[in-house]
């Protein structure tokens, strides 16, 4: 986004062209200090052969969110430079891809969520995800089924700005509508029109779920309670719009940095949680990535099992969380624009 981010963050965004391998690998004068460990990378790979492993026959991964999990694979595989048709994994990527194009076709309409409470959810992550895989990738039906769930994205904004679970512009919680402006943003990125009234609208409803008066941070619907995850989520799609000098994206940074450091450990939606607080971090500057990193990733990898994969939580499977641990322990990697300052 701005330099996704999105993500994917984004947890983010056409890649263009892969960065040098050995140039990524060297600290840059920004990151400098909160580099990978051996340990880390090795918690990755390890990750990585358990998404290999536990990929369905048709491509995709996980059951009850196929597409959700599907799209945060292929972006766990992409963040350490693993793209489509290259390398010891380009069949496996291929596969998924292939997946989410047939995802869309059968639709009829470019809707790639399910038919599950989080429909506009798994849209959106699978939008960031074929985003970042329209230019490292041939296939030609990419780019058409990227713009179609653009089209259905604008079109299920509702006039508060934001967006709910179902593709119809009627409710609207922070949550989904986060992950719809990054996949926006990416998208945009990616040279795909998007109009400025829509980010726009969409900025004025994630501000109306800030909580100035009180803590600083972020509610899931306006008027309610700031929570870990909900500031996470909201910090970053205003810096992510471009907002980065808005009073709340500061305030919730402090939010933030201000939470016990149990919630490196122990903090509800865990994985969702730390998808974006390190991306928040990271995009904040070293005051805050610095401290922040080595304390998710410690606690990332005393959680990981010894099958390489990251427990199951509430209905997210093995798949969905152990992608997100690799996104968030690969920031470093830098290969992913949501991963760039």
């Amino acid at each position: 986004m701005r330099q996704l981010v999105i993500l994917a963050c984004v947890l983010g965004i056409v890649l263009g062209q892969c960065p040098d391998v050995r140039s990524q690998a060297r600290p840059s004068p920004a990151v400098g200090v909160a580099e990978l460990s051996g340990s880390a990378e090795k918690a990755i790979e390890k990750g990585l052969k358990f998404l290999v492993k536990s990929q369905n026959s048709d491509g995709s991964w996980g059951s009850v969110y196929p597409t959700a999990e599907t799209a945060v694979s292929l972006m766990a595989f992409m963040v350490k430079g693993h793209f489509p048709k290259r390398g010891p994994y380009g069949v496996t990527l291929d596969k998924a891809v292939s997946y989410l194009i047939k995802r869309s076709e059968a639709s009829g309409s470019g809707y790639l969520g399910g038919r599950e409470q989080g429909g506009m959810y798994e849209h959106g992550l699978a939008t960031l995800a074929l985003s970042e895989v329209w230019g490292e990738s041939d296939h030609p039906e990419v780019g058409k089924v990227l713009k179609r769930a653009v089209e259905v994205i604008l079109k299920a904004q509702n006039p508060d700005g934001g967006w709910r679970y179902e593709p119809q512009p009627k409710d609207a919680d922070l949550s989904v509508t986060v992950m719809q402006i990054v996949a926006l943003a990416s998208a945009k990125e990616a040279g795909i029109h998007v109009p400025d009234s829509v980010l726009n609208g969409a900025v004025k409803y994630v501000l109306r779920c800030h909580n100035p008066a009180t803590d600083g941070g972020f509610a899931y619907q306006p008027g309610g309670e700031s929570g870990l995850a909900r500031t996470a989520a909201g910090v970053l799609s205003l810096m992510m719009s471009g907002q980065r000098n808005l009073p709340a994206v500061q305030r919730g940074l402090d939010y933030l940095n201000k939470q016990p450091n149990s919630k490196f450990r122990e903090v509800g939606y865990y994985y969702y949680s730390h998808y974006y607080a390190i991306q928040c971090m990271y995009q904040g500057g070293d005051q805050h990535y610095q401290p922040w990193y080595p304390n998710i990733r410690d606690a990332l990898l005393e959680r990981q099992r010894s099958d390489g994969s990251w427990p199951e939580e509430y209905r997210s499977g093995a798949a969905f969380n152990t992608s997100i641990s690799i996104l968030v322990l690969g920031v470093p990697y830098r290969f992913l624009p949501i991963y760039q300052r």
